[in-house]
């Protein structure tokens, strides 16, 4: 009977233990942090598109104009691409606007180490350049620049994650998007209809690569979120794909 208190007991701490990890993973409950934000763009949205993450039409790819490009600081070499934040503006009563934005980081902020002021984007400032539209949803336009805090969130996406085919049969390049949970990726791999699973290499922003020719065979993709999960696309392409910016459904997200 102790033996069997002792399990119970063990099990219901290791539940709890999950369950209070998962949402801090994500930054719901857990402290907000400080940091800054300005925009870029115009109010519909543009240069937010394509970018250092690898993105394309972000419309057509389901990020719309709730994006943000991060400072070196934030952006990791291209590892936080797709990661989602919850942000508000804060202590400025004459500039900040009351509500949360909720967005994806999409692009790249450089640094410019020429510049002895309105230097937001240069280490170890941890700032969000906004579309316009999602700046003026916290903050008036006349501010320029405002304090923000800012925290990760699980990422919320409509349908499954979709990978796009880019590159040459030699060197295939994909392009993973609308990535729930985590929403950065960490590791990829791929298979044919002939082969094991392949690791991909990280070519930049959230693009990854292989040289191992595919062609003529139905690619099946895995993915591995920042947070450690793991899943399956099987089957995702038919043989017939072309790497020529053709997107396909993984049907299954995060």
């Amino acid at each position: 009977m102790e033996l069997s208190k002792r399990i119970i007991f063990a099990e219901v701490l290791v539940m709890v233990t999950v369950i209070w990890i998962v949402p801090m993973t994500y930054g719901h409950g857990s402290a907000w942090e400080a940091g800054r934000a300005t925009f870029y763009g115009d109010k519909n949205g543009g240069e937010t598109h394509q970018g250092a993450c690898g993105y394309g039409d972000l419309n057509k790819q389901g990020y719309g104009l709730n994006t943000a490009a991060l400072s070196t600081a934030l952006f990791n070499n291209g590892s936080t691409c797709g990661a989602c934040y919850e942000i508000k503006c804060t202590d400025s009563p004459q500039w900040c606007l009351p509500g949360i934005i909720k967005i994806t980081a999409t692009n790249f902020c450089p640094p410019n180490y020429k510049k002895t002021k309105d230097i937001w984007c240069n280490p170890p400032q941890k700032h969000f350049d906004l579309s316009q539209p999602m700046f003026l949803k916290i903050a008036k336009y006349k501010a320029g620049v405002v304090p923000v805090k800012y925290r990760r969130i699980r990422c919320v996406k409509t349908g499954g994650v979709k990978f796009e085919i880019k590159g040459n049969p030699h060197f295939l390049m994909i392009l993973p998007y609308n990535v729930g949970g985590a929403g950065d990726i960490k590791a990829m791999q791929i298979k044919g209809t002939k082969t094991q699973w392949i690791a991909m290499k990280k070519n930049w922003g959230t693009i990854w690569s292989t040289g191992v020719v595919l062609t003529g065979q139905s690619l099946s993709f895995k993915l591995t979120t920042s947070d450690g999960v793991t899943k399956n696309f099987n089957n995702v392409t038919p043989p017939s794909w072309k790497p020529n910016g053709q997107s396909f459904d993984g049907k299954i997200n995060f």
